[in-house]
C-alpha cells in the first residue's frame, strides 16, 4: 500500500484561512564555503526572519548597478519582453525579471561572495537563483506591494517543496520612511498563513502587478502583527536586506519625490528545487521561476566591477 503525505502548507483551496506552524529550520546546519555572518547575526536572522547588512556595496558599485537598471528600464528591446512588468493603468516600469541573465553586471552581482556566501551559510547548502528582478518605485507614482509570504506563492504556483529559500535585496537608492521602504513582520516566518481563494491559471500576469490571491486575510495578518509588530527598513544605498522566504512583507506606495530601486535575488537551496505546481496549475514561465536548471552558483572570483 502506498501512503501519500498530505501537504503541510495547503493554501488557496475551498477551506477557510488557517495559520500553520513552520516545520523546517530557519538557519540550516553545516554551511558550505565561508561563513560571513557572526553567531549574533544568525540569531537575529533566525529570530526575526530578516537581517540588514549596512553599506555592503560601495558608492561606485551602487552607481554602476543603478545605471545598469535604469538603462534596462528604458531599453525598447527589454521593455517589449515579458520580463518587463508595467504598472496597471500606466507604462511605468514596476519590475524587470531575469535580470541576472539580461545583465552581465547583475550576473556577477548574484555570485558576489558578499551576498552569495550569506545565502549559502543560512541555507546550509549550495544555492541557485530561483528568481531575480529589479524593482522600481519612481517618485510620486511608485505603487505598493501588498502583504504576502513569498513561500506561499512559490509553493503553490512553482512547486517549491520546503521553506529553504531566502530573498536578497540590494538597495540601489536610499530607503527612507517616506519612499515606500520594505516593511516586514518580525517572527512571522515561523507561521504559514493558508490563504483563501482558488488561483486562476496564468495568475502571474496579474499578480506581478497587483496580487489578489495568496495574500493573508486581515485576521491572520493582525494576529501576526500583534505578536511581532511591523519594521520598516530604512537604510542607505549599498545596504542589503536578507529575509526568509516565509517572512510576511510588503511596501506602501511612494508619494515622495525620492525614487526607490533595488535588485532582488531569490536564492534557493539546490536540495529544494521546484517540482510541479499545486492544484494542477500550469508552471509559471522560466523568467519568473527557474525550472530545470538548478546548477549551484560558483562564487565570483574577483571584484564586482571589472576594470
Amino acid at each position: 500500500m502506498t501512503v501519500t503525505m498530505s501537504d503541510l502548507y495547503t493554501s488557496r483551496t475551498e477551506r477557510t484561512a488557517a495559520i500553520v506552524s513552520r516545520q523546517e529550520p530557519v538557519v540550516y546546519p553545516d554551511p558550505v564555503g565561508s561563513q560571513p555572518l557572526s553567531k549574533a547575526q544568525l540569531r537575529d536572522y533566525e529570530g526575526n526572519g530578516f537581517l540588514l547588512l549596512p553599506d555592503l556595496f560601495n558608492a561606485q558599485e551602487v552607481q554602476a548597478l543603478l545605471g545598469n537598471v535604469e538603462a534596462m528600464s528604458s531599453d525598447p528591446g527589454i521593455l517589449s519582453r515579458e520580463e518587463a512588468v508595467v504598472e496597471k493603468g500606466s507604462q511605468a516600469v514596476r519590475s524587470i525579471f531575469r535580470v541576472h541573465e539580461l545583465s552581465e553586471l547583475i550576473a556577477r552581482l548574484v555570485r558576489d561572495p558578499r551576498v552569495l556566501d550569506v545565502a549559502r551559510q543560512i541555507l546550509g547548502s549550495d544555492v541557485y537563483v530561483h528568481q531575480s528582478r529589479a524593482n522600481l518605485k519612481p517618485g510620486f507614482t511608485g505603487k505598493e506591494f501588498y502583504w504576502h509570504s513569498d513561500f506561499e506563492t512559490w509553493h503553490i504556483e512553482d512547486g517549491m517543496p520546503q521553506m529553504r529559500a531566502l530573498s536578497c535585496s540590494v538597495l540601489l537608492t536610499d530607503n527612507n520612511v517616506c519612499n515606500g521602504p520594505l516593511m516586514l513582520v518580525p517572527g512571522s516566518h515561523r507561521q504559514f498563513i493558508s490563504c483563501t481563494g482558488q488561483t486562476p491559471d496564468d495568475h502571474y500576469k496579474e499578480s506581478l502587478r497587483k496580487q489578489e490571491y495568496g495574500v493573508p486575510d486581515p485576521i491572520s495578518l493582525r494576529l501576526l502583527v500583534d505578536q511581532g509588530g511591523i519594521e520598516a527598513i530604512t537604510a542607505k544605498a549599498g545596504s542589503v536586506i536578507f529575509f526568509d522566504c516565509n517572512t510576511l512583507h510588503g511596501s506602501a506606495s511612494n508619494i515622495s519625490p525620492w525614487p526607490r530601486a533595488n535588485v532582488f535575488t531569490v536564492y534557493n537551496s539546490v536540495e529544494n528545487s521546484v517540482g510541479d505546481p499545486k492544484q494542477g496549475l500550469t508552471p509559471r514561465p522560466a523568467h519568473v521561476a527557474t525550472r530545470g536548471q538548478f546548477a549551484a552558483l560558483k562564487p565570483l572570483n574577483g571584484p564586482l566591477l571589472e576594470s
